[in-house]
Parts: structure tokens; C-alpha cells; sequence
């Protein structure tokens, strides 16, 4: 059980009185549902972390979410593990409270001078956290700052902590959503529609002001804007293709599948990422194909793009090949690299929404969900081998046409 915070300063003979046992039960049931429990990093949390230490001028900061009998942080910064005792837990604290919860000093407030995080390793002597809680009021942990020094916060630096509490609690949303989605598709359908429609407007606004700035300048200043002008396309285009899928899946009714050759939607992925690679210093490499198989092709473009854009952003040296072959009346597509490499547990956990190799890359690692969905959907077959530093094999398998 966790304790109950007091809204006045304990005396060191005042104890915390724990929450009734039945709102703490549907407390931990709600924390659950959520489904994020020892779940992989993720960028967008590590980013908010990352932004509450630098924020708030502190060595420590977690994103903390309290069960039963432990802390578990699904991101940390300067702390060095993943969970910790409840016993030993502040933010078990901070959830009683309404906003924010500071102690300017630890060995000052009878509650925690006996705390092992205080007595001990990490020597804590500060603790800001701001409560995360779901829209009708439950706490599943908080957004906090620590130090090994006494300290206060400014007002500035508190209403910004709280503010990252609410964007955590938004990607904790969002995460369930996605999760949801993948169960129902409708919701994909739902979410895909948004993606490949309504996001397209600001893309191509952007594009548009880009192009007008570039219209006053020389041509030389204005040549470092046409990579920005270049993504902005590659972005819209990859939202078109989102459309495509929103479109065309259904519960019962698969896309329309044609016949397709191999390197017309090869061909133009492999211009995309060329640059890229080379930027990288990356071989791009590809084998060419005469193969015709029976997909849809912006579908097939979406899953085949996302694999390759995959190769490109985990591989620091080395090379990418494309290649296709023939097994039986199948046709087999396969994106080789020699990039990070992944172990048996990410090569499981890699399909999911979120899911990111490297948690400090950028995206939201939504890349491998999509190829996952889009596969499904046109009843292609994906495999993956792949072992830590020596690179992946992805082979995306689909009948001839």
C-alpha cells in the first residue's frame, strides 16, 4: 500500500495514513490498463525527462509510475535504475497530493530523513514532482526532479514541471489509444484517415512559406531550404500513402491487389534514401529485378519504405542492400544492413507501436507498427533475423503475380 501524503508537515511521531484500500485497488487496476509497465524506453518520454533536468536545473529526473510494491520509471535521467522499493519512494507521496509536491530538504522533513535514497546512494536532499493523473483524477506516478543538494524551485521552473506532467500524461494516453487501435479497426482506420488527411494541410503550408522565402533569395542562399522543401514531399507523400491504407482496410474486406512490378516501387525509395545514405556515408546498394508480384502499390511503397528507412537511420557504417529472388510461385523482397542489430527480446517487442531501437532517435517509432498493420492487411508475410552489431535482415514475402 502506498502512504497518504498529509497536506500540513508531519512531526517525526505523525505517520501517513495509507488510502482506503478500495481506491488504491482501482488505482492500481487503472495504472495497469495502461499497459506501460516495463515496457522498452521511448524517445518521447526520454525527451521529457531529459527536459524537466535541464528545465529545473537538476542532475535527476524520472518519470515514475507507482504499483503496489515498487517505483517503476519508465524513463530516468541521472538516477541509473529502473525502479526502486516502495518503501523508499517519494513520488508514493507526491500522488496524494493535488499539484505539485516539493521538499526543498530531505534530511530537514522527518518523513523521508530515514529514506535509503537519502541515507544512501543517490544522497537525495531534493525532490520536486509533479502528479500524473488520468482525466477523471486518478494518480499513477509523477514527473519529478531530484538533487543531492537542498534546493527550491522558482515559479517558472514549477508551472513548466507541471506542464511536462500533463504532455507525459498525454503520451500515456495517446500510447493506450495506439495500443487500442491496433486491437480494432476502426480505430486504425480512424487513426490512419487523420494521419494521411487532416495532417497534410500544415505540411504542405509549410512547404508553401519555405517556397515563398526561397522566392527572395539568390539562388545559392536559397539552396540549403530545398532539403526542407525535399522532406516536406516525402512527408506529404508518405501521408497520401497513409490515406491509401485508412482507405482500403477493413474488418472483412482486404485492398484491391494488382499486378506489380518490384522495381517500379523500388525504384523511387531507393532515390529517396540515396541521398541520405550518402550523407552517412552509407553504400546504398541494389540488385535489380525483373520480378512481378500481385500487391497493392502505394501499400506495398508504404511497407517497403519504412523498412528502408529503418536500414538507413540504424546503420552508422557499413552498407544497405535491396535485393529480391524467387521461392516457388513467391516473390521475397530483402533489406540487409549492417546496422546496431538487434537481440532475441527487441526482435520480439520490435512490431509494437513506440517500439525504437535507439530510444535517442528521433520519431515516435511508429515505423515497424506500420509495416506490421500494412502486411496484415495485404496478407504478406515479414521476417526478421538480426543480431546485436551485426546488423538485420528484413524479408518481406508475397505471392508472384
Amino acid at each position: 500500500m502506498t502512504p497518504l501524503e498529509p497536506s500540513a508537515m508531519s512531526d517525526s511521531t505523525v505517520q501517513p495514513a495509507p488510502p482506503a484500500r478500495s481506491a488504491e485497488l482501482h488505482r492500481l487496476a487503472t495504472l495497469r490498463r495502461y499497459q506501460i509497465l516495463d515496457t522498452a524506453r521511448e524517445a518521447a518520454f526520454d525527451d521529457i525527462t531529459r527536459l524537466a533536468a535541464l528545465i529545473c536545473g537538476t542532475p535527476m529526473a524520472l518519470i515514475s509510475l507507482v504499483e503496489q510494491n515498487r517505483q517503476w520509471f519508465k524513463s530516468e535521467v541521472g538516477l541509473g535504475v529502473s525502479e526502486t522499493p516502495i518503501g523508499s519512494s517519494i513520488c508514493a507521496h507526491a500522488i496524494q497530493q493535488d499539484g505539485l509536491f516539493v521538499v526543498p530538504d530531505t534530511l530537514a522533513d522527518a518523513r523521508f530523513v530515514h529514506n535509503p535514497l537519502v541515507t544512501g546512494e543517490p544522497n537525495l536532499r531534493f525532490y520536486a514532482g509533479a502528479p500524473l493523473h488520468t482525466a477523471d483524477g486518478v494518480p499513477l506516478g509523477t514527473v519529478c526532479v531530484l538533487d543531492s543538494q537542498p534546493r527550491k524551485l522558482t515559479a517558472a521552473q514549477a508551472d513548466a514541471l507541471q506542464a511536462l506532467a500533463r504532455q507525459t500524461m498525454a503520451q500515456i494516453e495517446l500510447r493506450q489509444l495506439l495500443a487500442q487501435s491496433q486491437e480494432s479497426n476502426h480505430y486504425r482506420r480512424q487513426l490512419m484517415a487523420i494521419a494521411g488527411h487532416d495532417l497534410k494541410t500544415p505540411v504542405r503550408t509549410a512547404s508553401y512559406a519555405i517556397r515563398k522565402v526561397q522566392r527572395t533569395l539568390t539562388p545559392e542562399q536559397g539552396a540549403p531550404l530545398n532539403v526542407a522543401t525535399e522532406a516536406l514531399a516525402r512527408i506529404d507523400r508518405e501521408f497520401s500513402q497513409l490515406a491509401a491504407m485508412a482507405g482500403t482496410e477493413g474488418a472483412l474486406v482486404a485492398p484491391d491487389q494488382t499486378d506489380v512490378a518490384l522495381a517500379d516501387v523500388l525504384a523511387p525509395l531507393l532515390e529517396l534514401w540515396r541521398e541520405a545514405a550518402s550523407a552517412k556515408g552509407l553504400r546504398l546498394r541494389y540488385v535489380p529485378t525483373r520480378l512481378r508480384v500481385c500487391s497493392h502499390p502505394a501499400l506495398l511503397s508504404t511497407l517497403l519504405g519504412n523498412l528502408l528507412a529503418n536500414a538507413v537511420k540504424y546503420t552508422e557504417k557499413g552498407s544497405v542492400l535491396v535485393g529480391c529472388r524467387r521461392r516457388g510461385d513467391r516473390a521475397v523482397v530483402e533489406i540487409i544492413d549492417t546496422g546496431l542489430g538487434m537481440d532475441e527480446r527487441q526482435t520480439g517487442d520490435m512490431f509494437g507501436a513506440f517500439h525504437q531501437v535507439d530510444p535517442h532517435s528521433e520519431g515516435l517509432g511508429l515505423g515497424l507498427w506500420i509495416v506490421r498493420s500494412t502486411a496484415e492487411s495485404l496478407g504478406h508475410q515479414v521476417r526478421v533475423a538480426s543480431a546485436p552489431g551485426r546488423g538485420s535482415r528484413f524479408s518481406v514475402e508475397m505471392p508472384r503475380a
